[in-house]
């Protein structure tokens, strides 16, 4: 099943999520469209809120950028009950674009290593650390079970700049090659 996306200004996006359980609903299935709602609107991460769930789950799949980023190279999970408890190596900005925020990119500066802790979709336990684009990729989608947009991190003054194009967000009025949806 492929899920709408939600969009920059619906309520979801900045809501506390939650933990969930082995005995999460379906949790197999939820996964599946999630990984294919990711690729139906060519993403290489998504997360819970962004189809409207406030449960701590995000999957990424990184691989496609593997000529670039040779980490990348098989780099598919799925991050549940994630917690991210150190970032460190150096600070390195990077433009960044969000399914959730069409039509928006800007550099975010970000942590090149981080360590966490998760359990993947058996619910067996990792404690890992991840450098370079992968890292990236899974803040940015930490990010949204923290109930934040890679946004939040762009400069005052970019935010102000760009105040028309968040005010077009909130209104619906932007295109976007996939399904999306706002719920204030």
């Amino acid at each position: 099943m492929i899920y709408p996306i939600y969009t920059y200004g619906s309520a979801v996006l900045r809501k506390k999520t939650v933990e969930i359980d082995n005995t999460y609903p379906e949790l197999s299935t939820f996964v599946a469209d999630m990984f294919e709602t990711m690729y139906e609107s060519d993403g290489i991460g998504l997360a819970a809120p962004q189809i409207g769930k406030s449960v701590r789950l995000f999957v990424v799949d990184a691989s496609i950028l593997d000529e670039e980023y040779p980490e990348a190279k098989d780099f598919k999970k799925v991050f549940i009950n994630a917690d991210i408890y150190e970032r460190f190596g150096t600070e390195e900005k990077y433009n960044e674009g969000c399914l959730s925020v069409p039509n928006i990119r800007e550099d975010v500066v970000r942590h090149t290593k981080i360590k966490m802790r998760y359990v993947d979709e058996n619910f067996v336990e990792h404690d890992e650390e991840f450098g370079g684009i992968c890292a990236r990729i899974i803040q940015h989608e930490y990010d949204h079970i923290e109930a934040m947009l890679f946004t939040d991190h762009i400069a005052p003054l970019r935010k102000t700049l760009l105040k028309g194009k968040f005010t077009k967000l909130t209104k619906g009025d932007f295109k976007a090659s996939y399904r999306t949806k706002i719920v204030k």
